[in-house]
Order: structure tokens, then sequence, then C-alpha cells
């Protein structure tokens, strides 16, 4: 990998909150807190200015995150009234829960679905990035790297460059769907494979966030078959690592 084709990943580049950062991570807590039961159905959220104090944003962010929710189908806005969590009122269509991510087949299985969107997702990217959205996947590359030598699992930062590769295909129903599945699609939140890895936490997290480069590379390059064969190799090297740690957990003493 050759580290000088990533030139806005230098040392001196300004680090930068992005309003279209703060609204993901807004939403993505919310999002989490709905998933796993904190907020249940006809709980009312946090007022705009609960919001804001919480995450040090501004108005037009918490409602620009809001919307967003709503658009995913988790929640409605009563006017004069407030927010409110609702039911899931699509149960019999297409849907993934934690429960889908109980065993490493699950998570094998996910990857297989992500293969086929995603890698799509980076073709169209590669046509229709802007400056921003290389910025963007630029700021998730280097918070991964600092996580890594933070001693993290780096899932945050993994996700996020995700989210704005589906960001930059400027096609909303890519971003709605990541934001949708959140951080659980990222294998490490459900199986520890850095510690198990035989290179070890350290290159095992080095390859993975070289991977990302790849992506980055082809799509700053607008080379959309490049940035197609970057994301179906990284996910199926993810998905070949799940099942060599399968095969090494069933053989016999290992």
């Amino acid at each position: 990998m050759e580290s000088n084709l990533l030139p806005t990943l230098s040392d001196e580049a300004p680090r930068v909150r992005r309003p279209r950062g703060l609204v993901t991570e807004i939403v993505e807590s919310l999002a989490a807190s709905i998933r796993e039961g904190q907020l249940k159905p006809g709980d009312k959220l946090p007022t705009e200015a609960e919001i804001m104090a919480r995450f040090d944003v501004s108005r037009t962010v918490v409602r620009e995150s809001i919307s967003k929710l709503q658009a995913s189908g988790l929640v409605e806005t009563r006017h004069g009234i407030g927010t409110f969590v609702i039911e899931n009122r699509d149960a019999g269509n297409f849907k993934i829960a934690a429960a889908d991510f109980a065993t490493v087949n699950d998570v094998i299985s996910v990857l297989e679905l992500r293969i086929s969107l995603e890698t799509e997702a980076a073709g169209l990217a590669a046509q229709r990035r802007s400056t921003e959205n290389l910025e963007a996947m630029a700021t998730a590359l280097r918070a991964f790297q600092d996580s890594i030598h933070a001693d993290s699992d780096a899932v945050p930062p993994d996700f996020q460059f995700h989210m704005e590769v589906a960001r930059a295909t400027g096609n909303r129903h890519f971003e709605d769907l990541m934001t949708y599945l959140g951080t659980m699609i990222i294998p490490r939140t459900r199986v520890n494979t850095p510690q198990s890895a035989p290179e070890g936490r350290l290159l095992y997290l080095q390859r993975v966030n070289g991977e990302h480069e790849n992506i980055y590379n082809a799509i700053r390059s607008q080379d959309p078959e490049a940035a197609r064969a970057a994301m179906r190799t990284h996910l199926s090297n993810s998905r070949e690592r799940l099942r060599r740690g399968q095969t090494l957990d069933a053989s016999p003493g290992v």
C-alpha cells in the first residue's frame, strides 16, 4: 500500500467536526437506544434543547437528525407535543435486528449482503463524490488510525468510513440503510476478531484500515471499477477472516 496516495491524511491536516458527522453521531446514538429498548414505542425523545446540550450541537443539526430518524421509520413528530418512538408498523417487511447477529454464521450472512450493496455503493461514490465527501472519508481514516494507537477496537470510525462511502453515492437510500443497520454491521461488535487474529491486534486493524485506504484512493481517483473491486475485496476478506476463525475454533487442540 502506498501511503503517498493519501495526501489529505497528513498529520498537519485540520480535524474539524463536520455537521454531517454530528448528525450521524446523534442518529446513531438515538437509534441504538431505540433498537436496544432503552427508548420504547410511545416514549418521548429528549427535547431539541436537551439534545443540543447533550451533543453540543446547533438546532439545525438536531432537526436534521430527527428528520433522518423519521425517514427510517423509528419516530414521529407530533407538532406542539414532541417526537415519539413508534411501533414497527412493517413487522412483516425486511429487517435486521441484534438477534440476527447471534452467531458467527449470522455475521457472515450479513457480510454477504453487504458485499452486494456496498460494492455498488463504492462504484457510485467514485462517480459522484464531492470534495466534502473525500474530506469526510479522510477524517474517518485518520480517526481509525488514532483508535488503533489508543488500544481501541476502532468500531465507530470503521462504521463512519462505510457511512461516508454510502453518503457519497448521492442516493439517500444507501445512507438510510446504513443508518438503520448501525455499528452492529461491523463484525468486531459481535466477534473479537482482532484478539484472535494470527498476526495480532495491531497488524489486523492496520490491515483493515489499509483496505479502507484502497477504497478511498479508488473513489478519489474517480475509478468506479477499482472502487468496486476494493470494496468487494475488503468485505470478502472480512468474511474469510471470520471463516478461518470458525475453522480454528472447531479444530481439536486449538
